[in-house]
């Protein structure tokens, strides 16, 4: 690993507290987290195709996530 990548400190607290969550707590903070990043996606797309509609913007997410699902399906899952 390069040495130029360094990470956060492990959030004791904050593990703990994600321990104690019920599943439909957990599916709530996921969802929850899934909104933020199709936000923020659809932010961006919007700053790089300002012309188009909402419509238009909306099928550019679609095509951005599909795009990430392929991508992310190349890779053997780490167990």
């Amino acid at each position: 690993m390069p040495e130029s990548l360094h990470f956060d400190p492990i959030d004791i607290e904050r593990l703990r507290m994600l321990a104690r969550l019920t599943p439909g707590g957990r599916i709530r903070l996921m969802l929850s987290a899934r909104e933020l990043a199709v936000g923020l996606l659809r932010g961006c797309l919007r700053r790089r195709y300002p012309e188009l509609s909402t419509a238009e913007i909306n099928l550019k997410l679609l095509e951005e996530l599909e795009r990430a699902d392929q991508t992310r399906s190349r890779f053997e899952p780490v167990l």
